[in-house]
């Protein structure tokens, strides 16, 4: 099962990079797929019940790649991450199938709830689910337990607080410049 996975994921890969020669290539040479290879490991390893040695599996990767898997993460088949450095995917995240994500992409959380006595509340759910066929480019931050839609793609640079639709197109806003002479419009 782990054997099928990564070679979906080095298929994605090689696919999915136009500078890519073949897959050999990929798995030797692509800091994601390192990553990738960690996480699937280090995940079985969690849902075994050794979370520790999960956990540096997982910190194994990130020291090599600067791509930052939690252990815990549900990563779905044929998963690419182009590039890869900043890469942040956290505890409770859920990724599907065919999902692509580039450098300095962060599935975060949004907030951490606390006890009464002002104690972090641990194994909440609280990261992104980010569903089938999504690409999400450089430099997105996307926070909280929201849903992103399949088919969707987020642009460069995106901040995303909120669930979107399948299909969605998320971009930044764009700059509205005004020229004002004399106090006009103001």
């Amino acid at each position: 099962m782990v054997r099928k996975l990564l070679d979906s994921d080095i298929q994605a890969a090689f696919e999915g990079d136009p500078a890519a020669t073949s897959p050999d290539e990929v798995l030797v040479c692509y800091p994601g797929i390192n990553a990738i290879m960690h996480q699937r490991l280090a995940h079985i390893l969690y849902q075994l019940g050794a979370p520790l040695v999960a956990r540096v599996i997982s910190e194994i990767a990130h020291s090599a790649t600067g791509i930052d898997i939690h252990p815990s993460a549900q990563i779905g088949e044929s998963f690419f991450i182009d590039h890869g450095s900043g890469v942040v995917i956290g505890e409770t995240s859920v990724i599907g199938r065919h999902v692509r994500l580039y450098q300095a992409v962060t599935l975060g959380a949004k907030r951490f709830q606390k006890d009464d006595n002002g104690i972090l509340i641990k194994g909440n759910v609280r990261h992104p689910i980010v569903e089938d066929d999504v690409v999400i480019y450089a430099g997105a931050t996307i926070l909280g337990r929201i849903t992103i839609g399949h088919g969707s793609t987020i642009g460069g640079n995106v901040w995303l607080t909120h669930s979107v639709p399948p299909d969605s197109n998320i971009t930044q806003a764009h700059v509205r410049s005004e020229l004002f002479h004399g106090g006009a419009g103001i």
